[in-house]
Formats: C-alpha cells, sequence, structure tokens
C-alpha cells in the first residue's frame, strides 16, 4: 500500500528534505516541485522529480499529473491551480485552508469567527500615514505592522516603537497588504505541533520558543516552568484553533503566554513547523512522520507523540562569511546526544536558517548545561544579522542582475491573474522582472515616483496591469512607456504600448 502511493511536495527546502527522510523509511515515493538542487531533491534517487516553480501553474499541473496526492511545505503556494485540480488529485491540506493561512489577515478573520483568543488587530485600507496614526491612537504604541502575506521568518514585520516611526515603517513595508497588531507583553512563548487526521485532532507536548528578530533560536522541549493548568490550555487553545480549518496533516500553532497565565495565539502555520523539529529525537515519531501518516490515513497512536526525553533544539542561522554556521555544528560534534542536521544549502546567507541541532538528556537541566556551547557561537550569528527596527535579514553579498521590466499592479488581489504571465518572464525568456503594487487611487505619489524614477533602476519597459478601470496605466505611462494588461483572460498578451 505504502509504496504504491506517490505523494507530491510543494517545496523542497529544509522542511521537504525532512520529509523525504521520513517518506524514505516507510517506502513512501515523494516528488518534489522546485529547483534542481533542492535540499529535498538531494536525498532521493529517482529521476521523477519536477523543475519548476511551486507558484507555476504549468509546473503544479505537472506535479498533480503524476502524484496521488499533493501536500505543501511551505504556505506561499499558488492556491489557485491547486483548486483547478482538485478533482484529479487530492490535496491536503486542502488548498481553501492554505489560502486563508498565507494571509495573516484573512487568518485572523476567519479565527475570530471561533472565538480564538488573539491580539487586537486592524487593516490598513490605504497605507497612509494618516491611517496608521490613527490606528496607533487607537493600539498604542508600540505595536507591530505586518504583511497580510509573504511573511515568514521576520520578513514583513516592523516595530513602530512611537508616532515619529510611523512614516518610516510604511516606507520599509512599502506599498504591501498591510494590518497593525496590539503590542503584546507576554511572559512566554509557546507552540504546540497538532496532527489533523480524518478522525480528529492529536497534538505533540507544548514547548517552549525563544524567538530573537523574530526568528526562532531555541526550542525547549517540554515547556519550562508552565503549570499543568497553562499546559492543558495551551493544549486546548491549539487544537481548537486547527478544528477551525479543513484537512489534514501537521499544523504548527504559536503563542503567547501572559503574565496572568491567560493564552493568546500568534500565528497558525499550515504545515510542518520549526517548533517541531525536536520530535525527531525527542519522540517516537516525530512531526514530519505524522504528517505522512496523516494525510495518507495511516495509524497514529497518541501515545507516539509523547517526549521520551527532555530535548532542547538549536536553529543554526548563516553568519557573516559563507562557512560561519559550519563552526557550530562542528563544535556539536563534541556533545553528547547532539544530533546535527545541516540542510545543504550550500554558501550561507546572513540570517538564513542552514541547519539545527538536538540535544536530548534525561532531564532538562542536563540537556541545558549540553546546549550551553553551542549558544556562544549561535549569539555571534544572531547578532550580526539583527536589524534594530525591521525585521528583514541584510541583503547578501552577491548581487542579481537588476531587473530591466517592471510589473505593476493596483492591488495584491491582481497577482494571481499576472503569475502566469510573471512566470513565462522568469522560465520562458530568462527574465526576473521588478514587481510591486503602485495604486492609482490609494498610492498615487508612490506609483508616479516608481514611473518616473524607473528608468535610473534599469528597467526599460513597465508592465501595467489595469483592474477594473484604466487609470494606473494611463496615469504611469505620463512619465514612462507601458504596456498594459497584457496577463488579461487566459494569460495572453493584450494590450498597448
Amino acid at each position: 500500500m505504502l509504496e504504491s502511493c506517490n505523494v507530491g511536495v510543494l517545496g523542497g527546502g529544509q522542511l521537504g528534505r525532512m520529509l523525504m527522510e521520513a517518506a524514505n523509511r516507510l517506502n513512501i515515493r515523494m516528488t518534489i516541485l522546485d529547483s534542481d538542487n533542492a535540499p529535498a531533491k538531494q536525498i532521493s534517487a529517482h529521476s521523477g522529480h519536477v523543475t519548476g516553480s511551486f507558484a507555476d501553474r504549468a509546473s503544479v499541473c505537472k506535479l498533480a499529473d503524476v502524484c496521488d496526492i499533493i501536500t505543501a511545505e511551505i504556505e506561499h503556494v499558488d492556491t489557485y491551480t491547486l483548486e483547478e485540480v482538485e478533482d484529479q488529485v487530492e490535496v491536503q491540506p486542502s488548498w481553501q485552508s492554505i489560502r486563508i493561512i498565507q494571509d495573516k489577515f484573512a487568518q485572523k478573520v476567519h479565527l475570530s469567527r471561533f472565538g480564538i483568543p488573539m491580539a487586537e488587530y486592524k487593516e490598513l485600507k490605504s497605507n497612509t500615514v494618516e491611517e496608521l496614526e490613527a490606528i496607533g491612537e487607537e493600539l498604542g504604541y508600540p505595536l507591530m505592522l505586518k504583511s497580510k502575506t509573504l511573511a515568514y521568518d521576520g520578513r514583513g514585520n516592523y516595530t513602530v516603537k512611537a508616532k515619529s516611526s510611523v512614516p518610516a515603517a510604511l516606507d520599509s513595508l512599502k506599498n504591501r497588504p498591510l494590518y497593525a497588531e496590539k503590542w503584546v507583553s507576554f511572559r512566554m512563548e509557546l507552540a504546540v505541533i497538532v496532527v489533523k487526521t480524518k478522525d480528529g485532532v492529536l497534538s505533540y507536548p507544548t514547548v517552549e520558543t525563544i524567538q530573537e528578530n523574530s526568528i526562532c533560536k531555541l526550542v525547549y522541549a517540554p515547556s519550562r516552568g508552565i503549570s499543568d493548568a497553562v499546559d492543558k490550555k495551551a493544549q486546548e487553545l491549539a487544537r481548537n484553533a486547527v478544528a477551525a480549518f479543513d484537512g489534514k496533516g501537521v499544523f504548527g500553532v504559536e503563542m503567547f503566554l501572559l503574565e496572568d497565565d491567560s493564552l493568546l495565539l500568534c500565528e497558525l502555520a499550515s504545515r510542518i513547523h520549526n517548533s517541531g523539529h525536536y520530535s525527531i529525537e525527542a519522540c517516537p515519531m516525530s512531526q514530519f512522520e505524522a504528517h505522512l501518516r496523516a494525510i495518507l490515513d495511516l495509524p497514529i497512536p497518541q501515545q507516539s507523540l509523547k517526549i521520551r526525553q527532555p530535548a532542547i533544539m538549536v536553529n543554526i542561522l548563516g553568519g557573516t562569511t559563507p562557512d560561519s554556521h559550519l563552526k557550530v555544528a562542528e563544535r556539536a560534534l563534541s556533545i553528547p546526544n547532539a544530533s546535527i542536521h545541516l540542510y545543504s544549502k550550500g554558501a550561507a546567507r546572513l540570517g538564513r536558517k542552514m541547519g539545527h541541532i538536538t540535544v536530548t538528556a534525561r532531564t532538562m537541566k542536563e540537556a541545558e548545561t549540553l546546549v550551553e556551547p553551542l549558544l556562544e557561537p549561535t549569539d555571534t550569528i544572531v547578532a550580526t544579522s539583527a536589524s534594530p527596527m525591521l525585521f528583514f535579514p541584510p541583503k547578501p553579498a552577491y548581487t542579481r542582475p537588476k531587473p530591466t521590466i517592471g510589473v505593476v499592479m493596483g492591488s495584491d488581489s491582481d497577482l494571481k491573474t499576472l503569475i502566469p504571465g510573471l512566470n513565462l518572464l522568469k522560465y520562458n525568456f530568462g527574465i526576473e522582472p521588478e514587481v510591486d503594487i503602485t495604486s492609482a487611487h490609494r498610492t498615487p505619489d508612490y506609483m508616479a515616483e516608481y514611473a518616473s524614477t524607473a528608468a535610473s533602476r534599469g528597467i526599460k519597459v513597465i508592465i501595467a496591469a489595469a483592474g477594473g478601470a484604466a487609470h494606473l496605466p494611463g496615469m504611469a505611462r505620463c512619465a514612462y512607456l507601458v504596456t498594459s494588461d497584457w496577463s488579461a483572460g487566459e494569460g495572453e498578451f493584450v494590450g498597448w504600448s
């Protein structure tokens, strides 16, 4: 039965790699959609993997043609193509759940309907200084300004410390779709890995996470210093949140523990999660095997999700040199019960997740002693990758060729129509376009600035995608050459210049 099933995976990074390791032990065939040398493909011998982007319709359809079921190791996938192919191939978790969860604001709106406690949040509709200042008056400072989409590992977050920080915050996140979140003074950050099956929800123990610059640094499993009552509440909160979504598989749930022992959900991921890596060594069944079993309707005994012995997981980030992360791994070689996982991503980039180490011991005290030598080099890497307010890792030392084509749209909702055209440029013509949102209604000044400065950035052509009105191409054309609405309909070139 296991050998006859082909599981397709959107994405082949480190999560896909560890999922592949679990699949190999069960003789489950996995087919990866990602670039040729993706980490997950490096440990799989078969030649049936698909080369391409998990945001490209043709590539996703090609994967669907050869698989019995599709899952994802990352949320930022093309859910519209998944919706198209669901009659042909099973998709788990459901494309509806992935679509909601990949938009963090939509995720919060959805969870609020189920009574899940969260920090107060407000949507930005115009991304103006006046609007964010008004929200700041309501929520108070500091507050978190967050991108709704394409935000992870601190990317897309900005701490607005005071009213004076508002212009810089909006400038840093440009015209991405945004929302603001009330600042939470918490005692501890907790996480629970939840497994959703056809029969209900199961969960791994509650763990404690230490975040630095919005990137997970350490995970203590089980969490330290919480009462049985808090542990029970955390488990219930995580299970209730995941139960609000359709589909099967592993979900990662992060939450804040406040001083009064109440809990607020931070966010939820519809995939295997960094906070669950400890389970490979510390539990009878890892989160990766549990995900495969859940989506394939294989048995998952609750007892197999229990912790056998305390564990501490340390993330290894890229530092200032291409091999700086290896110093942490080399030091771990001398530590008893230290399991090293390097992701084979090649040369490191500053702040990039390059691997992790899990230390197990008879007691948490012993594990803390064993892990201590790893914290000094880890702290050095984290310190060099830190940015005081805007949590984007610094740019890598190399530079990509400057884009010669700019693609602009009035709203992020236009992106699903433009994806086929963007991928045509990238994969058929080898052109990596500059993509931005420049609304003629909400941000006319930025739209004019974008068009008037395009030539100085090396842009030779601007492709302006009009939605319901033609204001964007017409207004941008005043400053620069424009080709309009080439991705209308089924992606054919329509338009004028």
